[in-house]
């Protein structure tokens, strides 16, 4: 994972960079108060076998016993609250603190063996919940919050800024979440493995640095991570400084990465695959997409096996979003397509619209391949526009339609339709599209479409107003098609293939993706 590993460490470096102020002076020029001296800082250790809650916690030998203990320790500057390894904790763990920036708070292990066991109860909404903190990393826990009944709302960590102010640079890595069983319904209060909250009535509140990386996400209900927070542009108070990376997301049927409310997310290296078919069948739901969200950058994702019953793309630019930028991310055999666009063009009340998304250097192999009706009847093209978009962007991606399992699976290459709207001003330039089948494109009443030096290959219909449409290529044919009809062994010549929990992945690399257009256009 060479480039992996040095794009993350590159980017590591500019965050702390972003997070410290090593000159002594504020973005505003002002000068920054001296930091407070260092405090003494305390370590506690909990014992599931053979600690007392009427010990000090100070050390292993007077460790406590129980979640509830720890959970009544104020934490402060320094201090390390430590699970022993190979134990199980049932209960809900509760932390506050303020850390500092040389001196930050850590949730963790102790001792060897497996990672310690966070066990909610039966009735638990959540197994850890972090509340009002600054500067605290929470690492290296196995979280497990299932009850008898599927549970509205029910999160594996809940992280959350309430009625505080900013909260600064939380971290949360190397996790293991699994079997949250919340609701399947979004409508009913949803579930998720990570959920993100800020607000607060008498106090604004979000959150400046929140790193989640390398953790793993498996059989939650119904979502991976999410957000909840300002999303009424009347009320805009985003969430700055956020960087999801090198995450694994499997079994999970809903949404995967949704951010809400924040400005400058970056999303990237993270999987989200083998989804189950098991929401009920009005849920709507995708891989990785931004809601109310500016300046997002979601790039080297890999997103598999998608089925819920409308959408189900691999990435999504959703609406009341602003300069989404999409590029170098993998989409495969999902039941929607590589990616949905869309505004809902009514909600302006609270939402800007869908403005500025560009999608570009995307690949998708054997997308779009629902087998069963959609409430639109059989509805699955590899790409959906719709709404009242303005100025998009698609560019320079690969769409490699395979054969469908059957006639009647939706052959559409783009549909461009309504939501209270159509889009405006999108243009399509430099794109492949291949189809082992007859495929077409739908504009319907979209306005101000522009197609510029397309390939429409195999048999997918040529667009009529493209202004140099192109159907064959040599380059194409010798990279992709010799080798592999379906695309996959071809295509992923222009991908990385790595290893993220002992799973295999590929992740588009930059390089060889637009060398690869760039002989295309020769």
């Amino acid at each position: 994972m060479t480039k992996m590993f040095f794009n993350t460490l590159l980017y590591s470096l500019l965050i702390n960079t972003c997070f410290s102020c090593a000159t002594g002076t504020s973005d505003m020029g002002a000068e920054v108060p001296p930091a407070p001296p260092s405090q003494k800082s305390h370590t506690y250790y909990v014992d599931a076998a053979t600690g007392s809650d009427q010990n000090k916690g100070t050390s292993e030998t007077s460790a406590w016993k129980t979640l509830a203990r720890a959970s009544q320790q104020k934490l402060n500057a320094g201090d390390r609250l430590l699970l022993r390894r190979g134990q199980t904790f049932e209960g809900e763990l509760e932390i506050t603190g303020k850390g500092s920036e040389d001196q930050r708070i850590e949730i963790g292990s102790y001792g060897t063996g497996d990672k310690p066991i966070v066990k909610g109860y039966e009735q638990s909404h959540y197994a850890i919940h972090i509340l009002n903190a600054d500067y605290l990393t929470l690492s290296g826990l196995e979280i497990v919050n299932t009850g008898k009944e599927r549970l509205a709302g029910r999160t594996g960590v809940k992280v959350a800024c309430t009625n505080y102010g900013v909260s600064h640079d939380i971290r949360i890595t190397d996790l293991y979440i699994h079997d949250v069983n919340g609701s399947l319904s979004k409508d009913a209060g949803g579930g998720s493995a990570l959920l993100i909250e800020n607000g607060g009535k008498t106090i604004a509140s979000r959150f400046d640095g929140l790193l989640i990386e390398g953790c793993r996400i498996k059989d939650c209900g119904r979502n991976g991570m999410i957000w909840s927070g300002y999303w009424e542009r009347q009320d805009w108070l985003p969430n700055t400084h956020v960087v999801v990376r090198g995450n694994l997301i499997e079994g999970v049927p809903g949404d995967g990465i949704v951010p809400i409310g924040c400005d400058g997310c970056l999303i990237e290296y993270n999987v989200m695959r083998d989804c189950p078919d098991i929401l009920p069948a009005d849920q709507a739901a995708a891989g990785i997409w931004p809601w109310s969200c500016d300046n997002t950058v979601i790039q080297y994702n890999e997103v598999s096996g998608h089925k819920a019953p409308w959408d189900a793309q691999g990435f999504d630019c959703d609406y009341n979003c602003r300069n989404t930028l999409m590029q170098y991310n993998y989409s495969h055999d999902n039941y929607g397509g590589m990616m949905l666009i869309c505004d809902s063009g009514n909600e302006r009340n609270y939402s800007i619209g869908n403005q500025g998304s560009i999608v570009r250097y995307n690949i998708s192999i054997g997308d779009g391949i629902r087998p069963k009706a959609t409430r639109d009847g059989m509805f699955s093209p590899a790409m959906h526009l719709c709404g009242k978009l303005e100025h998009t962007l698609v560019e320079r991606n690969i769409i490699h339609q395979n054969a469908k399992a059957s006639a009647d699976i939706d052959h559409t290459m783009i549909c461009s339709n309504s939501w209270d709207g159509y889009p405006d001003g999108t243009t399509y330039q430099e794109n492949i599209f291949y189809s082992a089948e007859s495929s077409k494109i739908e504009m319907t009443k979209s306005t101000g479409s522009i197609f510029k030096h397309n390939w429409y290959l195999g048999q997918c219909e040529v667009y009529g107003s493209d202004s140099q449409p192109c159907s064959s290529n040599s380059a194409y044919q010798k990279l992709v098609l010799d080798v592999d009809a379906n695309g996959y062994l071809g295509l992923q010549s222009l991908m990385d293939c790595q290893t993220l929990f002992g799973q295999t992945c590929h992740f588009v690399n930059k390089t060889a993706i637009e060398s690869f257009f760039d002989e295309m256009l020769r």
